[in-house]
């Protein structure tokens, strides 16, 4: 009986998914029909209106009112709805991100995009040493990888595939069409990346989702736990680390910046602290965040604790 009522669950979880795909991509669909400023003003309205009705609107508002104590509630929920508006024209975008990106150093007039450190892209990729290259889900961090590819660079970017299986197929044929190589994150992902950095390559890598039983660090002031995987990588190739970040601009325009590489935080023995640089990189992103927030995804639940962790910081009772 258990296992036919598992099945069973299994199976309705499935059809969801399903259904859930169908509804993303027929309004993909017509989205695709729109001029592309036209499609991505309209994605970002939906977001605003549809956004507020969610579940996760209530988590994003509480992650703001903790992060930002001194704003006004009317502060908060608009950041809220420049969130929505961004995730929706991210989502949007991917239909698009072959015609977005459009950069050109060479042009006359810019374009859409527009990129801030291109002797840093184009030294990095002429190096031949391992490179860790890492960002956060802000802007559109898609574009990213393909500046990279743009300047030369190969980089091999580790992503987290959306748990729905039907979405995470469409996401991924679209990164991999121009995008370059990627990488899975699951089980094996980190012995695949120090084999890529063995051998003189460049990864890159989202540092500011929640990981379980993590490093111990804050965000915004608040602990949260943070994933060990880059700074233990950076620890045992001592390679350069760079901080890079896509800007969404005003009329559907991007900036795309990397940064000087970080000056890496090292034990007595000169050897890389992965805890300091755990940190490091959550304070690299909250810097990016404070100066626009409606840029990142609030409703994340970047500051769940494991079940251990949280226990250690119950107050005992006398």
């Amino acid at each position: 009986m258990n296992a036919l009522l598992y099945r069973l669950s299994r199976a309705l979880k499935q059809a969801n998914y399903w259904v859930t795909a169908q509804i993303a991509m027929a309004v993909l669909a017509m989205l695709r029909r729109l001029p592309t400023d036209k499609a991505l003003n309209f994605a970002d309205r939906a977001g605003r209106r549809i956004g507020p009705l969610v579940g996760r609107h209530r988590v994003a508002l509480d992650n703001l009112r903790r992060a930002y104590p001194e704003k006004s509630e009317q502060e908060i929920q608009a950041i809220a709805l420049d969130m929505w508006g961004n995730m929706a024209r991210l989502a949007a975008e991917y239909i698009f991100l072959d015609s977005i990106f459009d950069y050109d150093p060479y042009a006359a007039k810019p374009g859409r995009v527009e990129v801030s450190g291109e002797r840093l892209f184009e030294r990095i990729a002429g190096e031949e040493k391992p490179h860790i290259i890492f960002t956060g889900h802000v802007g559109n961090f898609e574009l990213l990888p393909i500046a990279g590819a743009t300047f030369g660079m190969k980089v091999t970017a580790l992503f987290r595939p959306p748990n729905n299986p039907y979405i995470a197929d469409y996401i991924l044929s679209t990164r991999r069409s121009i995008m370059g190589d990627l990488l899975a994150s699951k089980a094996g992902a980190s012995l695949a990346l120090a084999r890529i950095l063995e051998a003189d390559g460049t990864i890159g890598v989202l540092v500011d989702q929640k990981f379980m039983h993590g490093l111990p660090t804050t965000f915004f002031g608040r602990a949260c736990e943070t994933s060990p995987l880059l700074p233990k990588l950076a620890r045992q190739f001592d390679c350069d680390v760079y901080p890079a970040r896509c800007i969404r601009l005003p009329g559907n325009r991007f900036r795309l910046e990397i940064e000087d590489r970080l000056k890496l935080p090292r034990d007595a023995d000169g050897t890389v602290d992965t805890a300091a640089t755990a940190q490091l990189l959550n304070d690299v992103v909250e810097r990016w965040v404070r100066e626009d927030p409606g840029q990142w995804m609030w409703f994340h639940k970047r500051w769940a604790l494991s079940a251990s962790r949280k226990k250690r910081r119950q107050p005992k009772l006398a």
